[in-house]
């Protein structure tokens, strides 16, 4: 049984995972932050039913409280479901804002930066030791660009920092090797105090669905703008938010782990919750797998629920050629699945993985090296031949979410009991990981 206080020890599977009714896998952290942060700027209150209750969300439900706004957690719908109320600030700041600590969060950091600029308060920002070696220089020197005052106190460009308001408008050029950066600007000059437009450039852009994501926001809030393309974007100031309602849909990232428990224990495991035709860019994970040989069947919706999505693993995974720009956080997941996939893969494109809370790359090649897997470290990604027989031992989780998941998924399949250290850090997104793991094993 896992033990938040305690390395997590998982035994490898003598026999396939057992089929199973369905996973419900936690909600989107991407949609749920947006969702906090755009409600604690409009007017009123809006409702989020089902959102993702984790860490990373406590992080930026406390910014929220800290720009004004007034968020109730601990209740349900008719139906049951979990439902967090948001009364917006409506634009108003507190006089006094107290230092943010992020923890663990960066799309708390990045998202949250840009809304602190539109106030004319001092706001200091920090986080955790992760948190503090996260870039954030490219976006503040832009927020910098459409006015606000920015003073950096943190090594290299990188947490603490402090912002001051207001935008004005104007233009920037930014280049985001994580789509967080105009996500950022997109979600906080609409509400710039003067109707002047921003101008954003953008000459590299990673992870675009993200983005997309972000633009599915404003467009629901009906937030003018313009999109050239994704090379440039012009919006105006003096827009608003509005309250609003909003079922979260489940998270394609978390889903990553348990789809690749099936697939690399040649097994069938439905999964809930999930829907395809949201704009989280881990679904691709979906195509990932069955490009590797795995089935994937997804169900009909029913009166506006998403049908299960159920995997089968085959009897061997193949080897696949795998651009992962789009999907950063799928890379340790996908990492495992090469490990256990007749030939080589390569996961590549995707250097902006190293920005993460580790630099995943280099983590994953160590420790799936320790288990006994044959991986080459590339600039931008992995190259791994798969059909090694994995060994049960000691490895290192370095308090990396993602990383002790794909680790523990590693552990189903190898020989022998591994020993995951750091298996704390799940809560970031994933507070029910290991349950979920005993239930299903």
């Amino acid at each position: 049984m896992y033990n938040p206080d305690m390395d997590i020890k998982i035994q490898g599977l003598k026999n396939k995972i057992l089929n199973y009714t369905a996973v419900t896998v936690p909600s989107s952290k991407s949609h749920t932050i947006r969702a906090l942060l755009i409600g604690a700027f409009a007017e009123g209150e809006s409702r989020l039913i089902n959102p993702l209750d984790s860490a990373d969300a406590r992080s930026c439900i406390e910014a929220c409280r800290n720009f004004g706004a007034k968020i109730k957690t601990g209740t349900k719908t008719a139906d049951g479901l979990p439902l967090w109320t948001v009364r917006g600030n409506a634009g108003r700041f507190p006089e006094v804002i107290e230092t943010i600590d992020v923890g663990n969060s960066g799309t708390t950091l990045y998202l949250a930066a840009g809304f602190a600029a539109l106030s004319g308060t001092k706001i200091y920002f920090t986080g955790d030791g992760q948190i503090q070696r996260r870039p954030a220089k490219a976006l503040l020197d832009a927020l910098s660009d459409l006015g606000a005052e920015v003073e950096i106190t943190g090594s290299n460009g990188c947490p603490p920092f402090s912002i001051k308001g207001p935008l004005n408008g104007g233009s920037t050029s930014i280049e985001c090797p994580t789509s967080q950066y105009l996500s950022s600007l997109l979600l906080c000059t609409p509400l710039a105090e003067t109707s002047s437009e921003s101008a954003i450039e953008v000459p590299l852009l990673m992870e675009q669905p993200y983005v997309e994501m972000t633009l599915r926001w404003l467009d629901s809030q009906n937030i003018r703008y313009t999109n050239n393309s994704f090379k440039s974007f012009s919006v105006p100031g003096g827009q608003k938010f509005k309250a609003f309602e909003s079922i979260i849909p489940g998270d394609f990232s978390s889903a990553a782990f348990p789809l690749c428990a099936a697939a690399i224990t040649g097994s069938s495991l439905a999964l809930a919750g999930l829907d395809v035709t949201d704009s989280q860019g881990d679904k691709a994970v979906l195509d990932y797998l069955r490009t590797m040989g795995c089935s994937i069947e997804v169900e009909a919706p029913e009166n506006g629920t998403p049908g299960l999505i159920t995997v089968t693993g085959p009897e061997k995974l193949r080897s696949a050629e795998i651009d992962l720009n789009n999907t950063p956080d799928a890379l340790p997941a996908m990492a495992v699945a090469a490990c256990f996939a007749e030939g080589t893969t390569r996961l590549y494109n995707v250097p902006q993985a190293r920005l993460k809370e580790t630099d995943r790359i280099s983590v994953m090649r160590r420790e799936l090296s320790k288990l006994g897997a044959e991986i080459e470290e590339l600039e931008d990604g992995l190259v791994i031949t798969g059909g090694k027989k994995l060994k049960g031992c000691t490895v290192d989780g370095h308090d990396d979410h993602r990383v002790v998941m794909s680790l523990a998924v590693a552990a189903l399949a190898a020989d022998g009991e591994t020993t995951i250290t750091g298996a704390e850090a799940v809560d970031i997104t994933y507070p029910g990981f290991f349950k979920m793991l005993e239930e299903i094993s």
